[in-house]
């Protein structure tokens, strides 16, 4: 191909929000993605005609960068209920946000997942958090996510029944270790809108941005074997040459192209998919271990969002899981199971297994420091320009939001269009 203004390496939501800039622009642009399929990690499987999400993927309505991106309304979003049930000393117990379900006002303030102060020290946390904006938040002194926790006084029957487990199935991070920042980011991202998902699974959200795209722009099942600022060079031996090289690959790929020594370290995260003839619970929420015990951190059911989820008379439930565990899959399974028969009783034995998904490079560390990527420059010293997650915060809003910035600074670098 002739002429191409920017190539982009990987179709995951950053590369691909950076093609759809360009392509706005004017600009000729073509995607090289490794995998048969486009999203990164943002995938969706159809799996005997259940919809399964490549592990637990939410969309944060509130993400400033997603709502400049995407359509809602043409994505059908189906949200969550505020809150989370929580399994503790052999019951489930409702924590909500009273501000959006109020409602739940009562058991919220008296379950036993935390203290009245600590629910107090909850809606302050909340107040603060909406009332400052993102670049504020990644100027903020910084700590690990433990230590700032404690630091709001919250108490030890707090974090553990609530803040870990949550936690960890956002990050991946048993040990609430990540940055501060990233907490106080997320935290507003769920204080400040719905949590949700597109009605035909989270793979909309690449399939829409790439739908924008002109014909040609996207060429997947074509891995990049090696890059300069002139151009790529394909597995297959190809070259391409281009006037702009876009990496937007996951870290190790991206490590791996640019000849980087470090590679940034990673959490895993393990995901058993099951059918049900009906759900375990009555209302689409999440469900958090907090326990202590068992290999569960947390469990949804997505057919109660959306019925293309699951067959007509069928429901799916997703258990995930901490880490990568080190029994296999038969004994991994018969422990989630014994689990989930203390908690629903005799019922899951009807449950049918679909799928065990070990995710082992689910998502960066993000232990500080963690800075706004307005303070990296996309452009490295040779001319090639990154965005994605190396580097940067991890979320669908820093993915979008870094996409977007590389493409800003082509622009700004060469503000007219090339011909044909």
């Amino acid at each position: 191909m002739p002429n191409i203004d920017t190539l982009v390496v990987g179709a995951g939501l950053a590369g691909l929000n950076c093609a759809r800039e360009l392509t706005r622009q004017g600009r000729q642009v073509l995607i090289c993605e490794a995998a048969d399929g486009i999203g990164g990690r943002i995938r969706t499987e159809q799996h005997e005609g259940f919809l399964l999400d490549y592990g637990f993927e939410v969309l944060q309505t509130a993400y400033p960068e997603a709502r400049r991106a995407l359509d809602y309304a043409a994505l059908d979003l189906r949200p969550f209920r505020p809150g989370a049930l929580i399994r503790h000393d052999g019951m489930f117990h409702r924590i909500s946000d009273p501000w959006r379900d109020p409602l739940a006002l009562f058991s919220t303030l008296f379950s036993p997942i935390g203290n009245l102060a600590d629910k107090w020290r909850m809606a302050q946390l909340r107040r603060q958090v909406q009332a400052t904006v993102i670049d504020d938040i990644y100027e903020r002194p910084e700590t690990t996510t433990l230590e700032r926790l404690r630091e709001l006084g919250f108490s030890t029957a707090m974090i553990e029944r609530f803040f870990r487990p949550f936690l960890s199935g956002v990050f991946f991070d048993p040990d609430l270790s990540i940055s501060s920042r990233a907490f106080e980011f997320i935290f507003k991202a769920f204080a400040s809108g719905d949590t949700a998902v597109p009605a035909a699974g989270m793979a909309a959200i690449p399939q829409q941005l790439a739908a924008d795209l002109p014909a040609g722009t996207l060429r997947t099942g074509t891995p990049v074997a090696a890059i300069d600022p002139t151009g790529v060079t394909l597995a297959s031996g190809e070259r391409i040459a281009a006037g702009n090289i876009v990496v937007a690959t996951d870290s190790a790929s991206a490590v791996r192209l640019l000849g980087r020594a470090h590679l940034p370290a990673t959490r895993a995260t393990t995901c058993l998919y099951f059918a049900a003839p009906e759900p375990p619970i009555d209302e689409p929420m999440l469900v958090l271990n907090a326990t202590g015990k068992g290999p569960i951190n947390n469990l949804v059911v997505p057919s109660l969002l959306s019925s293309n989820y699951a067959p007509a008379g069928q429901s799916l439930i997703v258990i995930s899981v901490t880490g990568n565990p080190g029994q296999d899959d038969a004994r991994l399974g018969a422990d989630v199971r014994q689990q989930l028969g203390e908690w629903f009783g005799r019922g899951i034995t009807a449950w049918r297994h679909l799928k065990t998904l070990r995710i082992h490079d689910a998502l960066p560390m993000q232990l500080p420091p963690v800075r706004h990527p307005r303070h990296h420059d996309p452009r490295q010293p040779n001319g090639i320009l990154v965005c994605g997650e190396l580097g940067n915060p991890t979320s669908i809003h820093w993915a979008l939001y870094t996409g977007r910035r590389a493409a800003e600074a082509i622009i700004a670098n060469s503000p007219s269009s090339p011909s044909s």
